[in-house]
């Protein structure tokens, strides 16, 4: 029986995919402005990653169809390297992602399609980049009332229904 426990936990811990450490990979599919799917390079299931450091619109958000799509137009089917930093609540690896020598969170928010993700008094990672992108006006502060931060908007709402 104890022998059974640990080959099953051995099995679970060894197929979960929660490594961290860096790995090379495709993206197979893009839920959201801030989550993707990586297919590893080496083998294995996909890997459902949150873009660490970055908030973008949620899917039924105003703008969350459009940072979706921005973030296909940058990232899907195309390579990828992966370094997952820590794990969230749903089980998503946060991850820096880099594609083609850039950071994957940088370009969303350069783009104006996702927010440095900020907590408490820290302006967040990619401060410097919205800054960038409201003066610009590009993307979600193409308006003078871009729309409210995620954060906000999930606790006014609720989440949106799980694309997958």
């Amino acid at each position: 029986m104890i022998l059974r426990f640990f080959l099953l936990a051995g099995f679970l811990v060894a197929g979960n995919g929660h490594a961290k450490g860096p790995f090379a990979g495709e993206v197979s599919f893009v839920s959201d402005g801030d989550t993707l799917w990586v297919q590893p390079e080496a083998g294995g299931p996909p890997r459902k990653l949150r873009i660490d450091g970055i908030d973008a619109p949620e899917i039924c958000q105003t703008g969350g169809v459009a940072s979706r799509e921005v973030l296909a137009q940058h990232a899907l089917h195309k390579r990828v390297s992966v370094s997952v930093r820590r794990y969230d609540s749903y089980g998503r690896g946060l991850a820096r992602i880099q594609l083609e020598d850039d950071d994957l969170g940088a370009r969303m928010v350069r783009a104006g399609q996702a927010w440095s993700y900020r907590w408490r008094r820290n302006p967040g990672p990619y401060a410097a980049e919205e800054a960038v992108a409201r003066q610009s006006r590009r993307g979600l502060f193409a308006t003078n009332d871009p729309p409210e931060l995620p954060r906000s908007f999930r606790q006014r709402h609720g989440p949106c229904h799980a694309v997958r």
